[in-house]
């Protein structure tokens, strides 16, 4: 008697196409937990339509706390001036007729204003150039020739943390190159993208070099040094060993987060191209990588000459600064966007993958067609934000949960590490890592100078707290855009996916990294040089 055949329903349809992605049952109960907030995270709507109703939320929010006087008094200080401001912040309502008008007039001024719409469009310039010419497939093909295959995890996220030097460009970058290289060893290109996300987002906040937000940092925390000390300050090496072994300590971490929990839950990819095994570079990928590294050390040198030597056009007019606050500094994306147009167009030349200046714009104008999701997507972002900004509830959070942390009657161990986690909880709503420390400094950096805690402490402090929640927050600007690089090797993949991705990660960082803190604090280890 043959068989009946059977049609599977939606709900088994999904439980095969999770078996093929994770494996059979018999998982951890973690692995089971991450499988429930995947799924539950990719049911929400569309990412656009979440952020409409968010903005729903908030004008409600911002009308009752208007209406209740919510209001919260602060000292803070100006990042620019370094100035120490007694600051009154009330709530204020988007259902006002100011709330309204703000609302009505800023929608396109708040798009403009929103940084990583320009940074991604300005990058994209460039990378997409570099991509089309088939200089990142010959670089992944390098790669894959010169490293250790065992320490390519290992590289990649080493790079990701380093990449904050160049502020944005991890996101941009490296991010899709992790992923890319993953799939070229056969290995899941969702594992790659998120170690390298990992790097570059969890463990933003330290760097075995100096870096632009390090400057800042350090002047908000003397600023707040000076309101018990004015005789005391920190310089920008003042966390240095402590970032060192941040970095190390992290690296080890996150790359054995990515092959022992995250690339064994999603299985076996089965779609793309297959994996590069160690073979010789063609005569044209050989030519190619030659001319693009003639065109790179072309960029450096121009730019050297425009930032190096004293009085150079790209250094502070005022102070000579190159680090900092500098035109070369505030502009490195387009000194990024120049060098990979410059080395992707080469490469093409030497390849023969592009002959005229036509093939580049087209490359360029390629890029910036596959961008198009994703810019109204933070279209719609950046009106949230700036709605949210506008009902100061974000400073109302920050201030009070700032002062119930105070007024806890902690001692110095246990307060700084209350004030990481309230910091990082903080962080999912308040992303931005120099507004909060200019609230939070002026508070924690004398009260823990009063318990015997070095203002150094205080500031490592804020770089544990500041890093991890990066890399789950949907308010942070570049988590669209990693959520559309994941769609790119699964159809299905959304914020769930990419949360539950990331959640390993920014679990075992944060222990980790308050451990670290704990002990180096009790050790009385210097901080810095």
């Amino acid at each position: 008697m043959p068989k009946r055949s059977h049609t599977l329903s939606p709900d088994e349809l999904d439980a095969a196409h999770d078996e093929a992605r994770h494996g059979p049952a018999g998982k951890s109960i973690f692995e089971r937990f991450l499988d429930v907030v995947e799924r539950v995270g990719n049911k929400v709507p569309h990412p656009v339509i979440i952020f409409v109703i968010l903005i729903g939320v908030v004008m409600l929010l911002s009308h009752l706390f208007y209406m209740l006087g919510a209001s919260a008094t602060y000292q803070s200080i100006d990042a620019e001036t370094g100035d120490v401001e007694q600051v009154t912040t009330q709530a204020q309502s988007l259902l006002t007729g100011d709330g309204l008008r703000f609302m009505f007039e800023g929608v396109v001024q708040n798009f403009m204003d929103f940084n990583a719409v320009g940074v991604i469009i300005v990058a994209m310039l460039g990378v997409g150039v570099a991509e089309e010419s088939g200089l990142i497939k010959a670089l992944i093909h390098k790669l894959v020739n010169v490293a250790p295959r065992a320490a390519m995890t290992y590289i990649l996220v080493f790079i990701g943390i380093l990449s904050s030097i160049a502020a944005d460009a991890g996101y941009l970058v490296l991010i899709p190159l992790a992923a890319a290289a993953f799939l070229s060893l056969g290995r899941h290109p969702l594992a790659g993208l998120a170690a390298s996300f990992a790097g570059v987002a969890a463990v933003f906040t330290v760097n075995i070099l100096i870096k632009p937000l390090d400057g800042i940092l350090t002047g908000i925390t003397n600023d707040a040094i000076h309101l018990l000390n004015p005789g005391l300050s920190i310089d920008l090496t003042a966390n240095f060993w402590f970032s060192v072994a941040s970095v190390v300590l992290l690296t080890l971490a996150v790359a054995f987060i990515t092959e022992r929990v995250v690339e064994p839950r999603l299985g076996t990819y089965a779609g793309g191209e297959p994996a590069v095994t160690r073979s010789a570079m063609s005569p044209e990928e050989s030519r190619g990588l030659r001319f693009s590294g003639y065109a790179l050390l072309a960029v450096l040198a121009v730019f050297a000459l425009l930032s190096l030597p004293p009085g150079a056009p790209l250094r502070n007019e005022e102070t000579g600064a190159l680090i900092g606050d500098s035109p070369f500094m505030n502009g490195l994306i387009v000194f990024i966007m120049i060098l990979f147009l410059a080395a992707g167009w080469a490469y093409g030349k030497g390849a023969g993958t592009m002959n005229s200046t036509v093939d580049v714009v087209n490359a360029m104008e390629k890029a910036i067609r596959g961008l198009a999701g994703l810019l109204f997507l933070l279209f719609v972002i950046s009106q949230f934000l700036a709605f949210f900004n506008y009902s100061n509830m974000a400073t109302l959070a920050a201030v009070n949960l700032g002062d119930m942390l105070e007024n806890a009657g902690l001692g110095p161990l246990t307060l700084l590490i209350g004030f990481v986690v309230v910091v990082a909880l903080l962080d999912l709503i308040m992303t931005g890592a120099i507004p909060k420390w200019a609230i939070f400094a002026p508070v924690f950096v004398p009260l823990l100078m009063r318990l015997n805690v070095e203002p150094e402490a205080v500031l490592a402090a804020y770089r544990v707290a500041d890093g991890p929640f990066n890399a789950i927050s949907p308010l942070n600007a570049y988590f669209a855009l990693i959520v559309s690089f994941a769609q790119k090797y699964d159809a299905k993949a959304g914020v769930g996916t990419v949360i539950a991705l990331m959640l390993p990660y920014v679990i075992v960082v944060l222990v980790l990294w308050i451990a670290l803190l704990a002990a180096w604090h009790l050790l009385g280890i210097p901080w810095g040089l």
